[in-house]
């Protein structure tokens, strides 16, 4: 017997196919929302992509311009130059300028000061020089000397360091970091070599002979004040001979000969420079090649650069020796620049004397009167022409080709243009 289910008109209405539909169109609408977002998404995305790809291309476009620009002006001969700006400088008559670090010095008969590369002086050193020669070593150190006379001052960042009085004449002065001179005298029958401290006392003397040591052309002191290098010329067996000496005083020794760590001979060759360039490595320019020693302790030659040229000039600073050389059979000259292994970095011809040349920073600056030559490291020519006055420094500054020029009426700040 089957039983039949009774309804109650009154009992809820069953509802839950209705709700299954709801949820199923809900769930629709949300699958549709989330198909518009991901869209909407992807659309962002690849919007933001096309901004970023358009950003890096403006950014290599800038910098590409900005390249281009630089190298116009970089690579570009200057024939002329404009000022940008002068400075008053008190005293600046009968004087002469050299650089020296971030500042200049000033030094004349009457006294040396350091000036700042606006024209403002750091400190001032009076004395009374009659014919001053000036040595420095970096931004370290300076010594004024009195050539033919006999007063020695030694001077450093700050100022004064220390003053001397020498009992022969002062032929040449040459400076260590530490303030360290060692000045060769004028005496006879030879000319004594004589180290001094800052403070004025006598460290170390080295007696001459033209019988034996030979007369000295050139002496170097090291940065530390310890190695002393000297040239002599000596003639033996009637021919001309330089003899090459590397003198250590770092230690205790009882004779000249035990200072000595290095002798060479070299017959047939005169050396009138001789000069180190940081503490390991130092150069023995002779009239026809340069002999490139290497070691702080007991210096050895390294390599020799045999020339085919006549010297005119040399000039060096810590990491390079120029050499202007005279071309034979024809006018002109050839710059040239070596590292401190003897490697040539540069050679380039050029025509006109100048009678000074410095290296500065990674420039070669040849000057002479108004004329200035100015050559980069890697070869580039940056300028060849004339200024307004007669250069008695030069300095490269920061900005775009801009220089200082000392001159006799004090301190311009020029701009190399077309």
């Amino acid at each position: 017997m089957k039983l039949k289910r009774k309804t109650d008109p009154e009992s809820p209405v069953d509802t839950r196919d209705d709700t299954d539909e709801v949820i199923d169109e809900v769930l629709a609408e949300l699958r549709e929302e989330d198909g518009i977002m991901e869209e909407i998404d992807a659309q962002v995305r690849k919007a933001r992509k096309r901004q970023k790809i358009r950003r890096i291309v403006i950014a290599v476009l800038i910098l590409l311009i900005l390249v281009t620009i630089f190298l116009v002006i970089y690579l570009e001969t200057y024939t002329s130059s404009r000022i940008v700006t002068t400075y008053d400088v008190a005293g600046s008559g009968n004087v002469n300028y050299e650089e020296f670090g971030r500042g200049i010095l000033r030094y004349s008969k009457d006294g040396i000061v350091l000036l700042d590369r606006r024209g403002d002086e750091k400190w001032n050193q009076s004395y009374q020089i009659r014919n001053p020669i000036l040595a420095t070593y970096e931004d370290q150190a300076a010594a004024v000397a009195d050539k033919g006379g006999n007063t020695i001052v030694v001077l450093d960042r700050d100022g004064l360091k220390g003053e001397m009085q020498t009992t022969l004449p002062v032929e040449k002065v040459v400076v260590s970091g530490q303030g360290i001179v060692c000045a060769v005298l004028k005496s006879e029958p030879s000319p004594k070599s004589i180290c001094y401290a800052a403070a004025g006392n006598p460290l170390v003397e080295l007696a001459t002979s033209l019988a034996g040591t030979g007369y000295p052309l050139d002496v170097s002191i090291s940065g530390d004040g310890t190695m002393l290098l000297v040239s002599y010329l000596s003639v033996q067996d009637g021919q001309l001979s330089t003899k090459v000496r590397y003198y250590d005083f770092s230690g205790e020794k009882d004779s000249q000969e035990e200072y000595a760590v290095t002798a060479d001979d070299y017959p047939g060759m005169a050396a009138a420079s001789a000069f180190f360039m940081n503490a390991s490595d130092s150069v023995v320019v002779g009239d026809d090649r340069l002999l490139f020693y290497t070691g702080a302790a007991e210096p050895e030659l390294a390599k020799t650069v045999v020339l085919d040229k006549k010297i005119k000039s040399v000039f060096h600073d810590q990491r390079y020796v120029g050499l202007v050389l005279k071309n034979e059979g024809r006018s002109g000259y050839e710059l040239r620049l070596y590292n401190t292994s003897g490697r040539q970095l540069l050679s380039e011809e050029f025509s006109g004397d100048y009678s000074n040349a410095k290296i500065s920073g990674s420039q070669v600056i040849l000057y002479d009167g108004r004329k200035c030559n100015i050559f980069t490291r890697t070869g580039l020519h940056r300028f060849e022409g004339e200024v307004s006055s007669n250069i008695m420094e030069i300095i490269p500054v920061l900005g775009v080709n801009k220089y200082i020029v000392m001159n006799t009426g004090g301190m311009e700040v020029i701009r190399l243009v077309k």
